[in-house]
């Protein structure tokens, strides 16, 4: 009976040091995945982009680009991120030419970072191309969505590393 007892607790013991092990790896997630949207605000007259990221795949990207951690609450590490991102989502013209993107802010919390632009004195419907590839260079697996609303309709763009730019028409 005393040998039983013992085994017994052997055995859970081993079950629960598994367990704990394990969890770490079952608490992260599977996909990587971005959305941001863009919309048309008739009063202010600019056409809105929010993005919304998951903050341990954009700690993980700033961590691998530039070997520190970042405390995304800090504005000299916040202004890295819109470095970034300036470079990885844009939006153009019917010509070709870039629109100018205006950094709003962002807020940080521990399951998502959200960034605010917006393109002054715009009409959504000025859009001629949505270039979204937040995080596609980092992580191959990542999806990025984007819902654009224009002329009252609103359509929604899938990006990926296959395809990080996509005409709205």
């Amino acid at each position: 009976m005393k040998l039983r007892r013992t085994f017994a607790k052997a055995a859970c013991a081993a079950v629960l040091a598994c367990a704990s092990i394990a969890a770490p790896i079952a608490q992260a997630h599977r996909f990587h995945a971005g959305i941001a949207d863009i919309s048309f605000n008739g009063h202010t007259g600019n056409t809105e982009v929010v993005h919304t990221y998951m903050a341990h795949d954009v700690e993980a990207l700033l961590a691998n680009l530039y070997q520190r951690q970042f405390d995304l609450s800090d504005p000299d590490d916040q202004s890295v991120l819109r470095k970034y991102l300036d470079k990885q989502f844009w939006l153009a013209d019917k010509d070709g030419k870039r629109l100018p993107l205006r950094w709003v802010g962002m807020t940080v919390d521990t399951d998502s970072v959200t960034v605010y632009q917006e393109v002054p004195a715009t009409p959504a419907e000025k859009i001629e191309t949505i270039h979204a590839a937040v995080m596609i260079d980092f992580l191959p697996d990542q999806v990025n969505t984007v819902n654009y609303t224009a002329g009252g309709s609103l359509r929604t763009f899938g990006f990926s590393a296959r395809q990080a730019e996509l005409s709205v028409h």
